[in-house]
């Protein structure tokens, strides 16, 4: 199946359950993906699509900007363009491109930086805290957060997607973290502490959001 918007003709992947409600998103950006009932037609899933056409843009222009995000190796608030060469053997940095062998070295080399990183930021605020416990460092993907505080454990987890980010958002995450030593909560309390320690806080938290 077939359906034009914004003037552009989209294949529409259509996928049948038992669902009562239909579901639409883009599997890229040339493909809508329908979830449907296996009793609703072609004919009544169009007047649905036509009936949704600002929400079908605004995904859209979403998966627009996730791919061209894909296309970059974002690190530290820059974006590279990505060159492969097999007889390269360490990963490297110009003005506007990074060079690797290979997707696999270059994970690896993302996935050390931000061990590397992420550490060194750590060691240069906690000391500026007074109290803080001894605690451990753990990264991973998140899609909701970019740290979480476990005072059961004494553990802090960072997103690694703050790699990407600016320096000093990493380290606004780092202090916000910090903080929740003192109030586990948001309150009004807490903010004065990530105030006291980063008082551009609420920049900081835009551009995160941004």
């Amino acid at each position: 199946m077939k359906y034009v918007l914004n003037n552009k003709i989209f294949d529409v992947l259509i996928i049948r359950k038992n669902n009562k409600n239909l579901y639409m998103s883009f599997k890229d950006s040339k493909t809508i993906l329908v979830t449907a009932n296996y009793s609703i037609s072609e004919k009544k899933i169009k007047e649905i699509l036509d009936k949704n056409q600002k929400s079908l843009i605004k995904m859209l222009n979403k998966k627009l900007n996730e791919e061209e995000k894909n296309n970059y190796f974002w690190y530290l608030g820059k974006k590279y363009i990505p060159v492969y060469n097999k007889d390269y053997k360490n990963v490297s940095f110009d003005s506007n491109y990074v060079y690797s062998k290979d997707d696999k070295m270059l994970f690896k080399f993302y996935k050390n930086e931000c061990l590397r990183v992420f550490n060194n930021e750590i060691k240069r605020i906690v000391p500026y805290f007074d109290n803080i416990p001894k605690f451990s460092l753990k990264i991973r993907t998140m899609k909701t957060r970019w740290g979480v505080n476990n005072r059961g454990n004494n553990t802090i987890t960072l997103n690694s997607e703050l790699l990407k980010k600016d320096l000093d958002l990493l380290d606004y995450v780092i202090i916000h973290e910090l903080c929740h030593f003192y109030e586990a909560n948001h309150s009004e309390r807490f903010w004065n502490h990530v105030y006291k320690y980063y008082p551009k806080y609420k920049e900081a938290r835009k551009r995160l959001r941004a």
